[in-house]
């Protein structure tokens, strides 16, 4: 009885490393397809940062306003 729960301890230690090695690929994965993205698209990066420029210092005056109207 007690080695069967040591072997379902072990089963379940060894799914959770799968489970925690296959996370950590994905991540690294997903890492470098965004790196990968963001190198080769850098300008269209660029240009849409700098669109969002303008709307991002609006909504920090309205947040401003809406500050110091309190």
């Amino acid at each position: 009885m007690a080695e069967e729960i040591k072997q379902e301890a072990n089963k379940t230690e060894a799914k959770n490393v799968l489970s925690v090695v296959l996370k950590v690929i994905l991540g690294l994965v997903f890492l470098v397809l965004g790196i990968a993205a963001i190198i080769s698209w850098r300008q269209e990066l660029l240009i849409i940062i700098r669109g969002c420029i303008g709307l991002f210092l609006i909504l920090a005056a309205l947040i401003t306003f809406a500050i110091a109207k309190e």
